[in-house]
């Protein structure tokens, strides 16, 4: 019984923190986009290769 006085104090102060550990994390944007970054790893960037590809070439024809 005595052990009580001392777990549900422990156990609301833990509920606390790890609901301010949840509420800052949602707050600093952690949480905005979980598959996002997964889907962008599997994307091929050939349309940038090409734009600085055309640019370089024509850099090489043109110099100033």
């Amino acid at each position: 019984m005595e052990s009580l006085y001392l777990l549900i104090p422990l156990s609301i102060l833990l509920a606390f923190v790890i609901g301010f550990i949840f509420w800052w994390t949602l707050r600093s944007g952690q949480m905005d986009d979980l598959e996002g970054p997964s889907w962008r790893i599997l994307h091929d960037d050939d349309k940038s290769t090409q734009k600085t590809d055309s640019n370089e070439a024509e850099k090489q024809k043109n110099p100033d």
